[in-house]
């Protein structure tokens, strides 16, 4: 059909009208441009039985001069009636004879069009549109608070050798880029770099950031400090690390964060989801990395959103809208438009080549529908943003805004800047029911060969001082709130402030490069040397009588390598050490404490003068060598006296209290400490040796191979083997090039290697505590360390292993001291150290470990609950994160391990528990870090592998029984007695001392599931009270039961004048943030169900907390001083 006119022409225009509404105008469009030949298509496809009208326009005419010209500012009629009062005549061609083919052909002879072209006003004002798919773009940035660079070097945007990263520039980009626009958004996560720039800002420009805050352009998601891991870290630091973020964001801007924000994080804790989640009052949480099988089945079931309860013994009481991404953390391929980066801008200059309007919009919908294939409701959220971008914020809003513009003028689909809070709000509107989840989603893997297991374990010297820190900071805080926090002097906001960038996913992990480490470590320390003077000066405060001057008290933090220049220094005549010994814990503590010293002839006193029993246990001469050694490294000096023995000795110490003792020298050799009998054991696996002063007995056989175990008390005996061994880190260089490193645990082979060589045993005893020495040598290796370690004469140099089991009088479990390193890798391979427990048990492939050091979670072998699990790596992908325990059980028996930090470790074989504690390897992963993970020391003498110490501890339990000891000593664990030392003249001592002080109610302790997580003075003059119930639903008979916690019994020298129960980082009234609690509907489950009981209000008169199990209950108290602390 030909037309020549333009009334011959209106039909058909109006024809297509009918069946499409046309598109409103947008603004002016102008354009010039010589016509040769052109093609009108529609951007949506013809209707059909199976598919709604199409869309209204717009129409994009295809030239060819080889540029293009979409008319949006017009109806198709319009168009049509502009373009004919223009040129006069058109000659168009139809190429079918039904409409919805839409090809229409214009053949125009000489038409020449003067057109301009001007600024064109975009519509940004994009809302959630009912009845279409709405796409909810996020603008972000993920900045890591280290990785590759240091914290303070990714601000700055130093050191870009290694990364051309400044998030000083993105802050500053993005809020110029911000109030260009009020429809604009941004979130904003790690709350580390954004303190940095704001207290660089002017008091003009906060002015309007607070403007943006509040007007929600700019919103705080997550909050705290950084975005943490959630394998490696401690739940009382996940808690400090929040708080910290969330009261700076209270503080400088009265807001509350809603959404939990984990996109990077290597796999996610049950404890994520329902502590430091739902407990905060976030209505949902999201995250980009699981398991890639987990996630190519939840992409067909449609189940990447789920509600997810975390917690067992909390159920639906503390669950949590979670989403999952369909990919990364980054937008949808072709839509990065960072500098640089490669992505089709949008180019609507007519007047310019590559014009591409209609095709970047196909772009967009074609994506969008393929994400919303994936997922449920009529919402889908594109994360627009990844590591370190918008350093040149309008390069991705001006994208952004033609997309919105233009996507809903063509209609199809809606676009609309958004942020998290934004779009839970439409999946909660949609009232969907969404699938219910549990446990949690470790370990993860993004390759059949590559599980992100290695990390858990990655760094372990560095998670130990994380971990020993941790514990540190608890009770210094409870010691400053006693004294008095400091306005002008010392605090322990340092520390906290170190502590929580630790938590970072790329700090505790292990997975930065060296020098971050190093920052980090640094940070710690600088925070623990402030710390340690907020401790010296109130335990003088506290133990010295009125009118006395306060006593200059000293805190040894090298007694891990038995290096205390206080207590080895031999006292003059008349003078005597003096130890003060504080228990953070709620409840009275009887325990062995060790101090090194120097002499034999020495004595130990309590408060009251009486002598206390002791002993002297001669150091090893292997953890001799290695103290002398990093003394020297890190010190650049050797103490004056080299020590000799360590000193142990009984104390008992009250709830969060001090005792007092005394050390000096003996002249009476009656009297003097007990010195452990030594003698060297060989011999056959027929002849035996005991161990344990107590009702623990430990029978070894003579070559050190076996053991069995006794508790008489208990009724458990049980045949048991402690081995060592080690996996070969793969090198990448078989069918898969994927190598183990820094995150992945890739071994070489389905099975470890066990160092069998020669091993000898020294037994030394006493009437406090019994220790068997091991050092295991393996003969491949003794010729490579006696050739490059010839300068030392100690047996350290020809065997990386070394063991000490300690058994106790009063203790009912087995501790094993350990040091490793360094482990050797002449042969070219690393080494993934290991130590296996194991016990004739037939545990059914069932063992549970922890999530966070709260609720344990069974696993199963070689199975997952979400999915049918095809298994690639045997070892690895059985491996777990462990923060406080494992255990495995059977029909009668329990066998448990706690560690004293994060690693990893599985039960690879029925009744046995395999922990990984040192790591150190050749190749790098291929993660993103770029750097080996094979830590060294160096001295003047050279450098070598790392040599690290650590800690497990070990019992057998009757069935049912080993939850009281794991949940009791893995508190006593995470929270060590804390020595201080001083020298006094002995007659005076107690004359001018408190010899011992308990900070609560004299006559009161806590229940023994409680424990006091956080008490801490606040600058507001509030105190921060965190009160922790220990066990889960059925743990325990007597413990899983609900606590009371007597509220004027923990504050006895003063008066409670308010009590407000807040949320968990103290950042909003509890009952206000369970009045905005989102009730989600949950597949399968009624909306009436029972809800697990919970502790109830605080009654102002009784003052009495209720604590159900798991419960974690955070208060604000402000209190009025009666009189000061005095002797218990």
């Amino acid at each position: 059909m030909k037309l020549s006119s333009h009334h011959q022409i209106r039909p058909l225009v109006e024809k297509i009208e009918k069946a499409s509404t046309p598109v409103p105008p947008s603004g002016p469009h102008m354009w010039s441009a010589t016509i040769l030949s052109t093609q009108i298509h529609p951007f949506a496809s013809p209707p059909s039985h199976r598919s709604p009208s199409p869309s209204p326009g717009p129409y994009h005419l295809h030239f060819s001069s080889h540029f293009s010209l979409s008319i949006y500012s017009l109806s198709v009629s319009s168009f049509f009636d502009a373009l004919n009062a223009r040129v006069g005549v058109l000659t168009i061609t139809m190429a079918g004879a039904e409409w919805y083919l839409i090809q229409l052909f214009l053949l125009v002879v000489v038409v020449s069009v003067s057109v301009r072209s001007e600024y064109i006003e975009y519509d940004t004002k994009g809302r959630v549109v009912e009845g279409k798919l709405n796409v909810h773009l996020v603008p972000h940035s993920h900045d890591d608070v280290g990785w590759l660079k240091t914290v303070d070097q990714y601000y700055v945007g130093s050191n870009n050798s290694i990364r051309g990263a400044c998030v000083q520039n993105v802050l500053d980009s993005v809020i110029s880029a911000l109030l260009e626009d009020e429809n604009r958004k941004f979130i904003y996560v790690e709350m580390a770099f954004f303190q940095r720039w704001w207290r660089q800002q002017s008091p003009k420009l906060k002015a309007k950031v607070r403007e943006l805050v509040n007007s929600g352009q700019l919103e705080f998601i997550n909050g705290g400090m950084t975005m943490h891991d959630e394998a490696t870290p401690h739940y009382i630091d996940l808690i400090d690390q929040t708080t910290l973020g969330h009261q700076f964001i209270r503080k400088e801007f009265g807001q509350i964060p809603r959404v939990g924000w984990q996109i990077d994080p290597f796999g996610h804790s049950a404890v994520q989801a329902y502590l430091v989640g739902a407990e905060l009052g976030f209505d949902s949480l999201f995250f980009a990395r699981i398991d890639y099988q987990d996630r190519a089945k939840r992409k067909i079931d449609k189940t990447l959103e789920v509600i997810w309860r975390g917690s067992k013994s909390l159920g639906s009481t503390s669950q949590i809208f979670t989403g999952i991404f369909p990919r990364h953390y980054d937008p949808p391929d072709g839509f990065v438009f960072e500098i640089n980066d490669v992505s089709e801008p949008i180019q609507d200059d007519i007047l310019l080549f590559d014009y591409n309007v209609q095709e970047r919009v196909n772009d967009f919908v074609a994506a969008a529908v393929a994400q919303a294939n994936v997922t449920r409701t009529n919402h889908i959220m594109w994360l627009m943003g990844t590591d370190f971008r918008y350093q040149y914020a309008n390069s991705w809003f001006r994208q952004m805004d033609k997309f919105i513009h233009y996507v809903n003028l063509d209609g199809r689909v809606n676009a609309l800047y958004s942020t998290p809070s934004i779009y839970t709000d439409a999946k909660y509107a949609a009232s969907q029911s969404w699938p219910l989840k549990t446990d949690d989603f470790f370990p993860y893997a993004d390759h059949p060969n590559a599980y992100w297991t290695g990390y858990f374990t990655s760094r372990p010297a560095f998670k130990g001082y994380v971990r020993a820190m941790s514990g540190y900071y608890l009770a210094a805080r409870q010691l400053e709130f006693f004294h008095g926090r400091s306005t002008g002097g010392p605090t322990t906001d340092k520390l906290g402030d170190a502590l929580a960038l630790a938590q970072h996913h790329d700090a505790v992990s292990g997975t930065e490069r060296q020098h971050v480490a190093a920052d980090y470590a640094k940070r710690l320390h600088i925070g623990y040397e402030e710390s340690e003077k907020v401790i010296a000066a109130s335990l003088a405060f506290l133990s010295s009588k009125q009118g006395n001057k306060d006593t200059d008290f000293q805190l040894c933090p090298l007694l891990n390598i038995s290096y205390c220049p206080q207590s080895e220094t031999i006292l003059p005549s008349g003078k005597s050490l003096v130890v003060v010994i504080y228990n953070p814990l709620g409840w009275k503590r009887k325990e062995v404490v060790r101090i090194p010293v120097s002499l034999d002839n020495v004595i130990v006193k309590d408060f009251h003068g009486e002598v206390v029993e002791s002993q002297l246990i001669p150091v090893a001469d292997a953890f001799l060598s290695i103290r002398n050694e990093y003394a020297k490294a890190y010190l650049s000096e050797t103490s004056a006296v080299s020590n000799k023995y360590w000193l142990a000795f009984i104390v008992s110490v009250p709830p969060l209290g001090f005792s007092t003792y005394t050390v000096s020298v003996s002249n009476d050799t009656g009297a003097s400490t007990s010195v452990s009998s030594v003698y060297s054991v060989q011999g056959s696996r027929n002849e035996t040796v005991e161990v344990g002063q107590g009702s623990l007995k430990l029978l070894y056989s003579a070559d050190g191979g076996t053991l069995h175990y006794i508790n008489r008390r208990r009724s458990v005996s049980a045949a048991a083997e402690q081995s060592y061994g080690y996996y070969k880190g793969n090198d990448g260089t078989d069918v898969d090039s994927q190598a183990s490193g820094a995150y992945v645990f890739r071994p070489n082979g389905t099975s470890s290697i066990k160092l069998e060589g020669k091993s000898s045993m020294t037994v030394m005893k006493g009437p406090l505590l019994d220790e068997v020495h091991q050092q295991l040598n393996s003969y491949i290796y003794q010729v490579w360390f006696a050739s490059v370690y010839v300068k030392y004469e100690h047996p350290f140099v020809v065997s990386w292993i070394i063991a000490i089991t300690r058994v106790y009088k009063g203790k009912e479990h087995v501790e094993v001291e350990f040091a490793i390193g360094p482990i050797p890798t002449n042969d070219g391979i690393g080494k993934e150290i290991i130590t296996q427990i194991t016990a004739t048990m037939k545990t059914n492939k069932i063992f549970y470990t922890d999530s966070n050091g709260r609720d344990f979670i069974k696993r199963i072998r070689d199975y997952r609950t979400d999915w049918d699990l095809e298994v690639n790596q045997p070892i690895a992908g059985n491996y777990y994160p462990i923060n406080l325990g494992i255990y495995v059980e059977d029909d009668s028996k329990e066998l448990s391990v706690l560690v004293d930090r994060s690693v990893g470790g599985s039960s690879l074989v029925d009744g046995q528990i395999e922990l990984m504690l040192h790591r150190r390897l050749l190749h790098d992963d291929v993660r993103g870090v770029g750097e080996v993970l094979n830590e060294t020391v160096c001295t003047s003498d050279g450098c070598r592998g790392l040599t690290i110490q650590g800690k497990y501890f070990l019992r057998i339990d009757p069935l049912g029984e080993g939850a009281r000891w794991r949940r009791i000593v893995g508190q006593e664990i995470y929270s060590p007695l804390l020595l201080a030392f001083t020298a006094e003249d002995t007659d005076d001592l107690m004359n001018s001392h408190v010899p011992v002080l308990s900070g609560i109610d004299s006559s009161y302790s806590l229940p023994d599931n409680v424990a006091i997580i956080t008490l801490q003075a606040l600058d507001s003059g509030e105190v921060l009270l965190r009160l922790a119930h220990l066990f889960e639903v059925g743990e325990d008979a007597s413990l899983s039961t609900m606590a009371m916690v007597e509220l004027k019994r923990l504050f006895p020298e003063k008066k409670i004048s308010k009590v407000t129960e807040t949320s968990l980082s103290a950042n909003q009234e509890r009952s206000e943030m369970e009045k905005k609690r989102l009730a989600w509907k949950v597949e399968g489950l009624s909306d009436d169900e029972p809800k697990p009981l919970r502790g109830g209000p605080v009654d102002p008169a009784k003052l009495v907390v209720e604590l159900s199990p798991m419960e974690i209950r955070t208060f604000l108290i402000e209190l009025k001083v009666i009189q000061m602390y005095h002797a218990s």
